[in-house]
C-alpha cells in the first residue's frame, strides 16, 4: 500500500518539473527580448504572437490608412538591422521627448525611409500618429511617396524625421526641404540625421534653405551600424507660416554680407602671385596647378542648382570646354553653363551643345549699346575667329582718346541685374571673367549691387600692360592699368570674403 501509494507523488512531481522548465522557456525568451532586443513583443517571432494581420495609422488629413503586413513585413522586423535600427530611434525620440520636442500627441513623419524602423520607433514609445513615406511603400509603415513630393496636406505634422542621410543622397534638395516646410505646422519640429560632421559650409548652405527655420539644437550621436558610425543631429523650429522666408537674406537693397565661414575659406586659398611676373604667359597658367577649388576643401551637396557663368567666353573650347568640362572638380553635379559672348563670330558652334545657354550681348553695366575695339599686337597675325578683343566702350563715349583700329558695335546688358534674376542664393555659381579690361567696371557693380554675394568661386583674368611675348622689353598698351592695380582688385575681393583665383 506504501508503494502504490507513492505514484501519485511521482506523477505530481514530473508534472512539476515540466512546469518548471516552461516558466524557464519563457522567462529566457522574455530576458532576450529585454536584454538584447531592447523592445516590447511586437518584433515578430521573438514572442510567442505575431504582428497583427492589420495596423490602422491614422493621420490627420489623410484619413485612416489600414494595411496589412506580410511575412516578408515579418522577417525584416526580426533582423538584427531591424532591431539595432529600432532600438537605436527609440532613444533617440525619447531623448527629442523629454527636450519637448515631440509628444504622443504628435502626428508625426518620417521621410524617405526604406523600412519604416523609424516609424516603429515612434510608435513605440507612444506616437501612435506616426508614418513614413519612401519610393517604395513599406506597409505597413511606409507609404508610397517621396522627400521632394510627400502626398500630405499643407500643415498635417507636427514632427518630421530625415534619417539615415536621406536628406544628403536626395538628387532634389532644394524641393525636399520645400516639401518638409510645406508640410510642417508652424511650430513644429524637424529632425535631419546626418552620417558625419559636415563643413560649416556645407552646413550654412544647408541652413539656407530653410528660410522659415531656427537651429534650436545641435547634437551628436553614436550611430548603431558601420554605415553610420557617427551621427550629427539638427532640430530646426519652423518659425513662420507663409514660407516667405523671414530669416532668408534679401540682395535687392544692394546689401551684401559675406559670413565668417566664407572669410575662412579665402584663408586657405593659394596665394597670390604678388610680384609681377616678367613672363606672365607662363607663371599664371602654371599657376593653375596651385589652385585650391572650393568642391575640393568643401561639400557642395546642399545647394539647388549648380551653375557655370562664364563672362567673355569666346569659343566653345576656350576654357568651357577645355577647362571647366574636364578639369573643375564637380563632385558628381551636373552644371548648367551661361555662356555670355558678344561676338556673333562664336554664336553658331553653341547652338549645338547640351546644359548650355548663350547670351549674345556684352556684360555691361548697364544696358546700352556698345563698341569694342580689335587690338592687333605687334606681329600678331590672327584670323577672323582669333581676332584679339579689345576694351569695352559705351557708344558715345568722352573724355577718351578715339581708337583709330577695328571697331564693332555690340549691345550690353547690366550683367549684375542679370545675375540677381538668374541666380537665387541656394544655388552654386562658378564664374570665370575674361573680359578685355571691363572687370573694373563690372566687379565694383557686382559689389555694389550686392550680386557678388550671389557668387561662391571667381576665376578672373586681370588685364593690364602687360609685358610682351613678342618683343621682349615692351609693354601692351591696351588697357592702361598696371599689376599693382590688378593685385588691389584681387586683394579686395578677398578681403571682402569672395574666393577669388588669379586667371590667364
Amino acid at each position: 500500500m506504501e508503494h502504490s501509494a507513492g505514484k501519485p507523488g511521482s506523477l505530481r512531481n514530473l508534472l512539476i518539473r515540466f512546469l518548471l522548465v516552461g516558466v524557464l522557456v519563457i522567462g529566457v525568451r522574455f530576458a532576450y527580448l529585454i536584454a538584447v532586443a531592447g523592445e516590447s513583443c511586437n518584433i515578430g517571432r521573438f514572442c510567442f504572437f505575431s504582428l497583427p494581420e492589420t495596423l490602422s495609422l491614422v493621420i490627420s488629413g489623410a484619413g485612416p490608412l489600414a494595411v496589412k503586413s506580410t511575412s516578408a513585413a515579418e522577417e525584416l522586423y526580426t533582423t538584427k538591422d531591424w532591431v539595432n535600427g529600432v532600438r537605436f530611434y527609440s532613444s533617440a525620440f525619447q531623448d527629442l521627448s523629454a527636450a519637448g520636442y515631440l509628444t504622443p500627441k504628435s502626428k508625426s513623419l518620417c521621410v524617405e525611409t526604406p523600412t519604416g524602423r523609424d516609424v516603429f520607433a515612434l510608435r513605440e514609445i507612444g506616437v501612435k500618429d506616426a508614418i513614413g513615406v519612401s519610393r517604395k511603400a513599406a506597409k505597413p509603415l511606409v507609404k508610397s511617396g517621396r522627400g521632394d513630393r510627400i502626398p500630405f496636406g499643407d500643415g498635417t505634422f507636427d514632427f518630421v524625421f530625415s534619417g539615415e542621410d536621406s536628406f544628403v543622397r536626395s538628387a532634389k534638395p532644394a524641393e525636399f526641404a520645400a516639401e518638409i516646410g510645406r508640410t510642417l505646422r508652424t511650430g513644429g519640429f524637424a529632425v535631419f540625421h546626418f552620417a558625419n560632421p559636415k563643413d560649416t559650409y556645407s552646413f550654412n548652405s544647408f541652413l539656407d534653405l530653410f528660410n522659415c527655420f531656427r537651429v534650436v539644437k545641435l547634437h551628436g550621436l553614436e550611430g548603431f551600424d558601420s554605415s553610420m558610425p557617427y551621427i550629427r543631429e539638427i532640430v530646426l523650429r519652423k518659425e513662420c507660416g507663409d514660407g516667405a522666408g523671414k530669416f532668408g537674406v534679401d540682395y535687392s537693397n544692394g546689401k551684401c554680407y559675406v559670413p565668417g565661414y566664407k572669410h575662412d575659406l579665402v584663408k586657405v586659398a593659394e596665394p597670390l602671385i604678388a610680384e609681377e611676373p616678367l613672363k606672365p604667359w607662363i607663371t599664371l597658367k602654371r599657376n593653375v596647378k596651385n589652385i585650391k577649388y572650393l568642391p575640393s576643401m568643401v561639400d557642395i551637396s546642399f545647394k539647388n542648382r549648380y551653375l557655370y557663368v562664364d563672362v567673355g567666353a569666346r569659343s566653345y573650347g576656350s576654357s568651357i570646354g577645355s577647362w571647366f568640362r574636364k578639369q573643375y572638380p564637380k563632385q558628381n553635379k551636373t552644371f548648367h553653363v551661361y555662356a555670355i559672348e558678344a561676338d556673333k563670330t562664336f554664336h553658331q558652334e553653341y547652338g549645338l551643345k547640351k546644359g548650355l545657354t548663350l547670351v549674345p550681348y556684352a556684360a555691361w553695366v548697364k544696358n546700352e549699346t556698345l563698341t569694342f575695339e580689335i587690338h592687333r599686337d605687334p606681329g600678331e597675325h590672327v584670323e577672323a575667329k582669333g581676332r584679339g578683343m579689345g576694351r569695352i566702350r559705351p557708344l558715345h563715349s568722352s573724355g577718351e582718346a578715339e581708337f583709330d583700329g577695328e571697331v564693332e558695335k555690340i549691345q550690353g546688358f547690366d550683367f549684375a541685374n542679370w545675375l540677381k534674376k538668374t541666380v537665387k542664393k541656394n544655388d552654386f555659381v562658378v564664374m570665370k571673367m575674361d573680359v578685355e579690361g571691363t572687370e573694373f567696371d563690372l566687379i565694383p557693380r557686382l559689389i555694389k549691387t550686392g550680386a557678388i554675394c550671389l557668387i561662391d568661386e571667381i576665376f578672373l583674368e586681370c588685364h593690364y600692360n602687360r609685358w610682351q611675348r613678342c618683343c621682349p622689353g615692351q609693354r601692351s598698351l591696351k588697357y592702361g592699368k598696371t599689376y599693382d592695380q590688378c593685385l588691389q582688385l584681387f586683394n579686395s575681393l578677398r578681403q571682402s570674403g569672395v574666393l577669388v583665383h588669379q586667371w590667364w
